[in-house]
């Protein structure tokens, strides 16, 4: 598997992302080729889309005024937080966690890193219909199949730092169902899929980076990918299914040895 970083001019509202990615490629004289994948940072998609917010201009509530004295930020980005966010169950300095589009995330995506100064961006509009849109207009041009993955940041939980996941896929399968494949002992696996789509997007990161790096585009090539023209398969869960919210909702706070078991 082969990955290019794609540089691009700074990315505006209203840019063409179809005619910017067209020009990279064609600049670093690279050819699409059947199965190759486009990775897009979320933050020049909606950048393009005009999702930004100026910040001189959003008045704060009440409600947001409070919340940002307990976490220490700025009560406009909350007011901003509380307009996107599906929930809010708290957070810590600098940071709530919220769920957006059925997904847990940091701030409702409302990010101040990479946004002009004095704004916010926001997370993309219809990033499924987006990503669809991206590929259906590259495959015209270039004459291949191909597929689109709309990256974003994610923690995960009790773990330091930030991976990258794929927000949205189009003419890819994003999940692959492993479950009923032996393992090295020919147990058969449970419960097991493979996020294909995350763990191209977290490849992806290493190259984009998070700061100046002006690389929100990738192209990967040789990728274990299946291509598709299906509708692009839902990656998100149930809070039944989920392990972290099932456990949490159902289960008292135990400690994982008893204290009268030490000794």
């Amino acid at each position: 598997m082969i990955l290019y970083p794609l540089k691009t001019p700074l990315i505006r509202p209203g840019d063409d992302l179809i005619e910017i990615l067209t020009d990279v490629l064609e600049k670093e004289r690279l050819n699409l080729e059947n199965g190759d994948v486009i990775v897009i940072a979320e933050s020049a998609v909606a950048t393009a889309q005009g999702r930004l917010r100026k910040l001189d201009e959003v008045n704060p509530s009440d409600k947001a005024r409070k919340m940002a004295t307990k976490h220490e930020m700025d009560p406009r980005i909350v007011e901003i937080i509380l307009q996107e966010a599906d929930e809010i169950f708290g957070g810590t300095k600098k940071i709530l966690l919220t769920t957006k589009n059925g997904w847990f995330t940091a701030n409702a995506g409302v990010d101040v890193s990479n946004a002009p100064p004095g704004h916010v961006v926001l997370q993309p509009e219809r990033p499924e219909e987006t990503a669809e849109q991206i590929r259906n207009g590259v495959e015209k041009r270039s004459g291949k199949d191909i597929g689109v993955i709309i990256a974003d940041s994610r923690t995960i939980p009790l773990k330091k730092g930030v991976i990258g996941v794929a927000l949205a896929t189009a003419g890819i399968e994003p999940v692959e169902d492993v479950r009923g494949r032996k393992d090295l002992f020919g147990r058969k696996l449970q419960v097991t899929f493979r996020a294909i789509a995350d763990d191209l997007a977290s490849a992806a990161q290493l190259l984009m980076g998070e700061a100046d790096e002006r690389t929100p585009m990738v192209l990967i090539r040789g990728a274990p990918v299946k291509l598709t023209r299906e509708p692009a398969e839902k990656m998100n869960l149930s809070l039944e299914e989920c392990l972290y919210m099932n456990v949490f909702a159902s289960q008292p706070n135990v400690k994982a040895h008893d204290e009268k078991d030490e000794t």
